[in-house]
């Protein structure tokens, strides 16, 4: 086995310094990096663009005989970073106290170095896949919602992406239950169902606040109730094995019981696990008056709102009116969005090839099933071939679930050295294994 880990992080720090913050993107010299890197190790690659500026990378090591497709997949695009809020510059990639530092460390350049790095590596090493083909998928666009990136691809280029199983972000931080690293497989995601509220009064001059009927203050009720509680359970398959595996008992009945043991024993873990049981309800964003000296007669509420897999409108209305009472009944209620969840199996070929590696890799090791409170570029694959197998894993072995958390989208967002050696042998040894 090579050691991969000071590539993968010459790789790294290389893409952090494109910065790629979403919008506008800007994806073009981050794409063209990668391209050239796994176009020497001989990876056939082709950059596929629904905007010029922002290309999507293709790069394909083909079998010598017919079998499935394995797809890496990742996206170059990031979220903003405030340098003022740093205690390093976002895109400098500086390595400093045993991490690579800069926007994307977690979320998820450090991911595409890996793959890249390690793919790079079967292909000047020779090795081919003895059948079926190998898909390195690095993508624009994740951060907004894909349009640009896997949206597009899947939709535009369904033969040249098309996947049976597929790894992806959203996963492979370990925590610590009972002395033993458990290590989360995402298998699932939530649903969008994304809802506005609106309530109705009657304008008049602020001056004289009982001239009107201000719809503004009418919103205030629902409010209070979306912040006094959550809607009841909706456990799906995930939830209760991962349950299962930490707590030894099914989540029949009410789950409550099982939900207050996690957060006694692990509270950040709880406040993970907790919205993936269910329907989730979070206001955003509000609007009433656009003048100030005049009383709305009409406000407006924005409500994210997340629905487990195979849970549709009619389970988020039922949902939603449980905490709110019936719509009609002071407000309306609007559907903005409607995204079914997602899920693959925690089972089959690339499932075990997981476990198969994690057995020699980390001996005390455990694979758990777990759900993606949001949703990642997973969902446009699954929808696109549904027999495809897609999973979120990127598995560290020094950084733990605890510390990674808290940095993705934050301040000081780095990733441990040598969990990127970690994660770039995992993507060294899986395709031999998945497609031999």
């Amino acid at each position: 086995m090579p050691d991969l880990q000071q590539e993968t992080v010459d790789v790294l720090r290389r893409l952090i310094r494109f910065n790629t913050v979403n919008p506008p993107g800007a994806e073009r010299a981050a794409i063209e990096f990668l391209r050239d890197h796994l176009a020497q190790a001989g990876l056939d690659c082709e950059l596929l663009a629904l905007d010029q500026d922002r290309p999507n990378l293709v790069a394909r090591l083909r079998g010598d005989a017919p079998g499935p497709t394995l797809g890496f997949l990742s996206h170059v695009d990031t979220v903003l970073a405030a340098p003022e809020e740093w205690s390093r510059d976002p895109w400098s990639g500086d390595v400093a106290d045993g991490c690579v530092w800069g926007r994307g460390a977690l979320d998820m350049k450090s991911q595409t170095a890996a793959e890249a790095v390690a793919v790079a590596a079967l292909a000047r090493g020779g090795w081919r896949p003895p059948r079926g083909e190998l898909l390195v998928i690095a993508v624009a666009d994740e951060e907004a919602g894909g349009e640009h990136g896997a949206q597009f691809l899947t939709r535009e280029h369904a033969d040249r992406v098309r996947c049976d199983y597929l790894v992806n972000e959203g996963g492979g931080s370990p925590f610590v239950w009972e002395g033993r690293r458990r290590y989360g497989v995402c298998c699932a995601e939530k649903g969008v169902f994304r809802f506005r509220l609106t309530t109705e009064g009657v304008a008049g001059h602020a001056s004289i606040p009982r001239m009107g009927d201000n719809a503004l203050l009418k919103m205030a009720p629902l409010l209070e109730r979306l912040s006094a509680r959550q809607p009841s359970f909706d456990v799906g398959d995930e939830p209760r094995a991962l349950f299962r595996q930490l707590l030894g008992e099914e989540l029949d009945g009410d789950p409550m019981p099982a939900v207050e043991r996690l957060r006694q024993a692990d509270p950040l873990l709880a406040l993970l696990v907790e919205p993936t049981l269910g329907v989730s309800v979070t206001p955003t964003r509000i609007r009433a008056s656009e003048k100030i000296n005049v009383i709305p007669s009409r406000a407006e509420l924005d409500v994210d709102c997340r629905v487990p897999p195979e849970l549709g409108e009619d389970e988020a209305r039922a949902r939603v009116e449980e905490v709110l009472g019936p719509a009609g009944d002071g407000y309306r209620l609007e559907f903005l969005e409607r995204v079914v969840g997602n899920r693959s199996p925690f089972a089959g070929p690339l499932v075990d090839a997981m476990r198969d590696w994690l057995g020699r890799a980390d001996p005390e090791g455990e694979l758990v099933p777990t759900m993606l409170p949001g949703f990642s570029d997973s969902r446009w694959f699954r929808a696109a071939f549904p027999d495809c197998q897609a999973y979120g894993f990127f598995p560290h072995r020094h950084m733990t679930l605890h510390e990674a958390a808290p940095l993705i989208h934050g301040a000081n967002e780095r990733i441990d050295v040598r969990d990127l050696g970690f994660a770039a042998d995992f993507f060294h040894d899986l395709p031999p294994r998945v497609l031999a």
